[in-house]
C-alpha cells in the first residue's frame, strides 16, 4: 500500500528568494521528494514550502531544509510581521494516505531528533506531537517570539527545549516540529489601515477569544500592501468552513465601517473545501461533487482504470515498469522477493485445490495446514517488496548526507551503517520464508494431484530464485558494513539458508 506524508515547513525569510531557492533546493536534491509548492510573502518575511513523499524520504528533506535555513537566515537581523522563533520556524508533518497521525507523531520525532544532532538547533515538539499539554498550541511555544525565547530558555524551565541544550542557536534560534491535520492559512485583506480594527476582527474570530472552532488568527499590517490583514490559520475546513470565516470577517469589518478588498490561500487547499464554498456561495440546489467536471472526469478515469486491471497483464504492470526505470529501487531484492511471493500463491492455489479432491482426501489435514501456511506467505511477502525497496533507497540517501564537518562525517556514517544493516536484514528475511516455501512445496509434490505437479514445480523453481537472488543482495550489502559481529552472523545465516535449497534437486525434477 502507497504511504504518503506531507510536510509544510515554515521559513523566517520571505524576501530574499535567492536564500529561499536554496532551501527549495536542499529538499529537491532527496531523491523521490515532491516540491509542490513555494511562496513568500515580503511583509510577513516568511516563506512556505510544501513537500510530500514516502514518509522516510519526507523526514529527510525537511531536516536538511532546516539545515540549510540555520545557514542562511540569521534571526538576529530579520524582521517581519509574522511571529518567529526560528530560522526554520515550524516543521508540521500531515498524513495524507496510509499514514495515521500517530505515525506522523513518529516521524515528527525522529525529525527533531535529527534537527538537534546535526545542526544543533534546540527542538520544541507541539500538536500531535506536544510532550506537553502547554505545547499543543503552537502560540505558547512562540510566545515572545525570538527575542524573548533567547532572554528566557536558559532560567525558565517552562521555556526549556523538549530536545536539545537550553540555549537557541546564535542565529538560528528554535525549530518547532509537530503532527497534525490538514490546515488551511488563509488570509483577508481589509480596506483600511488601522491595524487595530484587524486585530479587534481576529480577536472575535479566533477560537481562544471565543469566535470560531478550528480557527487561530491574528491582525497584521502589510507596509507593501499599505493595508491591514486578519491573517488565519483553519485548522478543520470541514468543521469550521472556509465561507463561514470569510462571512464573519466581513461582518466583523463592517461593523468597524470597513470591507473585505481581497483574500488570499498559503500554500495549498483542498479540492473539497472550494466545493464546500462553491456549494454554499452560489445556493447551488442539490450540490455534489460530482457536478465537477474534473470529478467527473477522474471518476471515469479511475474506471476505466479499473476495467483495465481486470487483466492479468496489466496487474503486473506498474511493478515491471518500476522495475524497468533507470532508478536504484525496486531492483534484485524486491524482485527476489515477489519470486517467493509468486511461489507462495502456487502453493496455495494448489494445496487448497488438492484438499478437494477424493483422490487425496487421505492428506487433507495436512494440505489444509500447508494452505494456511502458503496463505500466510502470500499474505506477508509483498511487504517484503516494498520494505526491500525502501531500506535501499534509504541507503542511497545515506550516502548523499552532507560530510564537510567531522560531525557531519558521523552523522552521515552511522545512518549509512544502520541503512546497510537494515537493507542485508530484509533480503536475509525474503531468503528464509523462501527457503521455507521451497521445503513447502516439496512435501507438496508427494500430494498434489497429478494434474498440478508442474505448478508445484514451477513453485519450486521460484521459491529457488527467490533464496538466490535474495542471498545476492544480502553478500553484498555485508561488504561495507563495518559491525563485525553482524556481518559474520548474517554470513551464518544465509549459508544455513542457501543449505536448504538443493539446486541439483530442484532441476532434475520434472
Amino acid at each position: 500500500m502507497r504511504r504518503l506524508v506531507e510536510c509544510v515547513p515554515n521559513f523566517s525569510e520571505g524576501r530574499d528568494s535567492a536564500k529561499v531557492e536554496a532551501i527549495v533546493a536542499a529538499m529537491r536534491e532527496v531523491p523521490g521528494v515532491m516540491v509542490l509548492a513555494h511562496e513568500s510573502d515580503a511583509d510577513h518575511n516568511r516563506s512556505v514550502v510544501t513537500i510530500a513523499g514516502e514518509p522516510d524520504i519526507v523526514v529527510e528533506a525537511a531536516v536538511r531544509a532546516v539545515g540549510k535555513a540555520a545557514e542562511l537566515i540569521d534571526l538576529t537581523k530579520q524582521v517581519g510581521v509574522h511571529p518567529r522563533i526560528g530560522s526554520a520556524d515550524v516543521v508540521p508533518f500531515v498524513p495524507l494516505e496510509g499514514v495515521t497521525l500517530q505515525d506522523c507523531v513518529a516521524l515528527a520525532k525522529l525529525a527533531g531528533g535529527e534537527i538537534w544532532r546535526r545542526y544543533r538547533v534546540p527542538v520544541y515538539f507541539y500538536e500531535a506531537a506536544a510532550q506537553r499539554p502547554d505545547r499543543v498550541n503552537l502560540e505558547n511555544i512562540r510566545r515572545g517570539q525570538f527575542e524573548a525565547l533567547r532572554q528566557e530558555i536558559a532560567s525558565n524551565p517552562d521555556r526549556a527545549p523538549d530536545i536539545g541544550e537550553r540555549a537557541v542557536h546564535p542565529t538560528a534560534g528554535a525549530t518547532v516540529v509537530g503532527a497534525r491535520k490538514f490546515l488551511i492559512a488563509y488570509n483577508i485583506l481589509l480596506n483600511t489601515r488601522d491595524v487595530e480594527v484587524a486585530k479587534k476582527i481576529a480577536k472575535a474570530v479566533r477560537f481562544s477569544s471565543g469566535g470560531l472552532r478550528y480557527v487561530k488568527a491574528m491582525g497584521v499590517y502589510l507596509d507593501a500592501r499599505n493595508l491591514a490583514q486578519v491573517s488565519m490559520n483553519l485548522t478543520d475546513f470541514e468543521q469550521t468552513p472556509l465561507h463561514r470565516v470569510f462571512e464573519m470577517v466581513k461582518n466583523e469589518a463592517e461593523r468597524y465601517g470597513t470591507s473585505i478588498a481581497s483574500s488570499e490561500i498559503i500554500g495549498l487547499i483542498p479540492r473539497r473545501a472550494i466545493d464546500m464554498a462553491a456549494e454554499h456561495l452560489l445556493r447551488i440546489e442539490n450540490f455534489t461533487p460530482s457536478h465537477v467536471l474534473e470529478k467527473r472526469l477522474e471518476d471515469a478515469l479511475a474506471a476505466g482504470a479499473t476495467a483495465r486491471a481486470q487483466s492479468l497483464a496489466a496487474m503486473i504492470e506498474p511493478f515491471l515498469a518500476a522495475v524497468a526505470q533507470p532508478t536504484v529501487a525496486p531492483g534484485g531484492g524486491s524482485v527476489a522477493a515477489i519470486a517467493g511471493a509468486l511461489a507462495a500463491g502456487l502453493g496455495q492455489m494448489v494445496a487448497g485445490l488438492s484438499s478437494q479432491r477424493k483422490a487425496q482426501a487421505e492428506y487433507a489435514a495436512r494440505l489444509e495446514r500447508l494452505f494456511e501456511q502458503f496463505q500466510i506467505a502470500v499474505r506477508d511477502l509483498p511487504d517484503l517488496i516494498d520494505q526491500d525497496a525502501g531500506a535501499f533507497e534509504a541507503v542511497m540517501t545515506a550516502r548523499k548526507l552532507p560530510r564537510e564537518s567531522a560531525h557531519e562525517r558521523q552523522v552521515r556514517n552511522r545512518t549509512l551503517q544502520q541503512a546497510l544493516q537494515r537493507a542485508a536484514a530484509v533480503p536475509l528475511e525474503v531468503a528464509r520464508r523462501s527457503a521455507d516455501l521451497f521445503e513447502w512445496l516439496g512435501q507438496l509434490k508427494e500430494m498434489a494431484s497429478p494434474s498440478m505437479l508442474s505448478d508445484v514445480h514451477v513453485g519450486r523453481l521460484m521459491a529457488f530464485a527467490a533464496v538466490r537472488g535474495a542471498l545476492e543482495n544480502v553478500g553484498i550489502n555485508l561488504e561495507e558494513i563495518e559491525d563485525i559481529g553482524f556481518v559474520e552472523r548474517s554470513r551464518a545465516d544465509a549459508r544455513a539458508i542457501g543449505a536448504r535449497v538443493n539446486e541439483t534437486q530442484v532441476t532434475a525434477e520434472k
